[in-house]
């Protein structure tokens, strides 16, 4: 490895969808859990990603830097405060084709896994896989390949959820490091992540990868459903663009797409 490349460092961005309460995986709202990771190399987000998320935001919202608009995807669909001005019809449609221009020339590579906790709780009776831990170690091993590939190391940022659910992540994050997995052994782990800690901060904290991976795992996992038959209505036309994009933002091996996996 030269020293370009020592100098290189990836983050991968986590947000979910849905809860790893396989109590509630009966209930169709509930039966999913969906973990999305957007790599992004570190001087790239703030030489490039970072400013120009803030100035578009600060074009169309007013947004300033003592007083940040963090991008919701929910608030945005809504047109909810502070993204009152997304009411006007025509104001939307300028935005949403900037939004997804800039989705579409933003460098970052995505990983989505999506696990069918009812399948789940319901052919592992005796002995199952904690959802969180099963997901994200498929979300790892995918991260390491990709590293690797780039002969490079990085970390893991995933959204703050609160105090139980923190932990949680962070404890399956520890035992992945130290126990790797049925496929990665552990020191394979660590010779491409560079903290054996998972970071986990909320996304008030205007974290620019983490908003782009709250914008994509709606449309991401609901596209991984409908190939897998698990989901038959129809994306909203947003999201069905959103979806168009990821196809070349997907992380590929061998030529193939590897950054999506139903469970």
């Amino acid at each position: 490895m030269d020293k370009a490349q020592e100098n290189v460092k990836y983050r991968l961005y986590v947000d979910e969808v849905g809860n790893p309460d396989l109590g509630s995986s009966d209930n169709q709202i509930h039966r999913y859990l969906s973990l999305t990771g957007v790599i992004i190399e570190l001087g790239y987000v703030s030489r490039v990603l970072h400013p120009e998320m803030e100035a578009l935001k600060a074009s169309y919202f007013g947004s300033h830097p003592d007083d940040p608009i963090i991008f919701h995807r929910k608030e945005m669909v809504n047109s909810k405060h502070p993204f009152e001005a997304l009411r006007n019809q025509k104001v939307r449609k300028r935005f949403d084709k900037e939004l997804l221009q800039y989705l579409r020339t933003w460098d970052y590579t995505t990983i989505s896994v999506c696990l069918d906790k009812k399948a789940h709780k319901e052919t592992y009776t005796v002995w199952r896989y904690d959802p969180y831990h099963y997901c994200l170690s498929l979300l790892l091993e995918r991260y390491a390949f990709f590293l690797e590939q780039k002969e490079a190391k990085g970390d893991v940022l995933a959204e703050s959820r609160g105090g139980k659910e923190d932990r949680r992540l962070k404890d399956s994050f520890s035992r992945l490091w130290s126990e790797g997995t049925a496929f990665i052994g552990h020191e394979r782990f660590q010779n491409v992540l560079t903290s054996k800690e998972l970071k986990i901060k909320p996304k008030a904290n205007n974290i620019s990868g983490l908003q782009i991976a709250d914008l994509i795992t709606h449309p991401s996992r609901n596209e991984i459903l409908r190939e897998n038959l698990m989901f038959d209505a129809d994306l909203a036309p947003f999201a069905g663009k959103v979806v168009d994009i990821l196809q070349g933002k997907y992380y590929k091996r061998d030529g193939k797409i590897f950054g999506k996996k139903f469970l």
